[in-house]
């Protein structure tokens, strides 16, 4: 897929240099172009076909077996338009089941295609749904149990594209690859050999799977010529475990216009962007100058996620404007944002979020063991604070330890038989999310739904994170969020709710909840 693209993009540029006002400066410099995946629409029978395979990618000189869909590494973004009904039929070709769930998409449980909606090696699934929420850009990705971090790195993920009319009556930056342009950002770590290096153990389980190398559509530090005016980014963060703060290596300012869920009512103006895993962001950047620059990712304070590169501002993405002139523009307002309702006498739920202790030590010890106490990234952990912990960790239970089913919700770790609770149809709800009590980054979740924010770990939601989410920032305090759900999900179907740090839903911070 990847060459296919670069040869049909570079052309595109080739031809486009030929005019006078095109500068030809950057289309000499070293880097690879920006891979831009295909725009995927239902044909003339509403219908999208997915093949799930095993390829070949050259990552940093080396070449390495990859999964994607409909090609070697990622997969095309899918254009549907709000109120017209699809049908996807996806193909297996992997040696390993897999499922597709339709991230951010308001569907029923029959074809959200969580844990329970298995495909087989081999086989396929044909999926019918109607989109009837707002524009949004979302995203495609395996959710099978216990192995969706795996599956995720190995190159499985997808951008899906909902539009509407309020999305169009905006001047918006519109041209695919071109103006408007698919921004999805991993990382991986490669074996010496090149390949792709995943393994789910006890630190990976308490903290992650976290590479050394940033990829940007598959590719390390490409670069992208678009004209000037406004730029468009579709920001993904579709790494594993890591989050990331977006931000231009001039510091010009980054212009908020559609958070997980859609628009936002007018634009946040940012210089540093923090994006949680999972979650997406839809940003404007103005080129009219014509000056070349960078779109970086800064420093977090997470454990793991410290160790160099990442130490440092690190370039995801070059930007070369070219002369010719864009035509998108910035709007004042965007859409209209409903006030919240009344929260008076609403279901409360608490979710608790939490680590069992031993893979909290356990965890810790691995990584500082591994990696230095850089790793800890100055946090410090109340497991490593007591002397003695690097005495006996792995002889007490270490090898016997579970912990496939160490991370929990309300002291239970995931159980697919057993829905935890059922949630009216068509209700608004008041869900509490704590991670009190734990230092770890909980990026939550939740199917089936785009809701508001009410308090992001007791704090009000800042600006461009009060619009329509499906992912909420949970870090040793609470969150609370306010859900509605308008589709059916039966036991044998059901949504999921979880950490989308991967290896932490891989491993038991998941439930599942009907709707009737």
């Amino acid at each position: 897929m990847h060459r296919r693209d670069f040869l049909k993009y570079t052309a595109v540029l080739g031809a486009a240099s030929a005019l006078p006002l095109w500068s030809r400066s950057a289309l000499a410099a070293p880097r690879p172009a920006l891979p831009i995946p295909p725009l995927l629409e239902p044909d003339a029978r509403s219908h999208i076909a997915l093949l799930i395979s095993q390829g070949q990618s050259q990552f940093v000189g080396k070449t390495a077996t990859t999964w994607g869909y409909n090609g070697s590494l990622l997969g095309p973004a899918l254009k549907l338009t709000q109120g017209k009904p699809v049908s996807v039929t996806i193909r297996n070709q992997l040696p390993d089941e897999s499922t597709v769930h339709w991230h951010g998409l308001e569907v029923p449980g029959s074809v959200d295609g969580g844990p329970q909606g298995v495909i087989a090696a081999g086989g396929s699934r044909s999926v019918t749904f109607t989109p009837q929420q707002r524009a949004a850009t979302c995203w495609f990705h395996p959710h099978q149990h216990g192995k969706t971090g795996h599956q995720v790195a190995m190159g499985l993920a997808g951008l899906v594209l909902i539009e509407d009319n309020e999305l169009r009556r905006l001047r918006l930056p519109q041209q695919w690859g071109i103006d408007d342009v698919p921004v999805v950002i991993q990382d991986k770590r490669f074996t010496a050999d090149g390949a792709i290096d995943y393994q789910l153990d006890v630190m990976t389980a308490a903290v992650g799977w976290f590479g050394d190398t940033l990829l940007t559509n598959g590719t390390v530090n490409p670069q992208h010529a678009p004209p000037r005016g406004w730029l468009r980014l579709r920001l993904l963060n579709g790494c594993n475990a890591r989050s990331l703060k977006i931000s231009t290596s001039d510091n010009r300012p980054l212009y908020v216009i559609a958070s997980d869920g859609g628009l936002l009512a007018e634009p946040v103006k940012l210089t540093e962007l923090p994006m949680l895993m999972g979650e997406r962001f839809e940003v404007l950047v103005e080129t009219r100058d014509g000056t070349p620059f960078d779109i970086v990712t800064l420093p977090v304070s997470q454990m793991g996620m410290t160790l160099p590169p990442f130490d440092a501002p690190l370039p995801l993405l070059h930007i070369q404007p070219l002369r010719v002139q864009a035509s998108g523009t910035l709007p004042e307002s965007l859409a209209d944002m409903p006030a919240l309702p009344s929260l008076e006498g609403l279901n409360q739920r608490t979710l608790q979020l939490s680590m069992d202790p031993m893979l909290d030590m356990m965890g810790m010890q691995a990584l500082e063991q591994r990696y230095g106490k850089q790793a800890l990234a100055g946090i410090g952990h109340h497991g490593m604070a007591h002397g003695g912990m690097h005495h006996g960790g792995m002889e007490h239970g270490g090898h016997g330890f579970d912990f496939h089913n160490a991370n929990r919700i309300n002291g239970k770790a995931f159980d697919m038989a057993n829905p935890a609770f059922n949630v009216p149809k068509g209700q608004y709800e008041r869900w509490v999310i704590s991670g009190e009590g734990d230092m770890m980054l909980h990026p939550f979740h939740i199917h089936g739904t785009q809701f508001r924010i009410l308090s992001e770990n007791g704090k009000p939601p800042a600006a461009h994170r009060a619009g329509w989410k499906d992912t909420v920032w949970v870090a040793n305090a609470r969150s609370e969020v306010l859900v509605r759900f308008d589709h059916a999900a039966a036991a044998s179907e059901a949504y999921m709710a979880h950490c989308h740090l991967l290896e932490h839903e891989d491993t038991g911070m998941m439930l599942g909840f009907t709707v009737a």
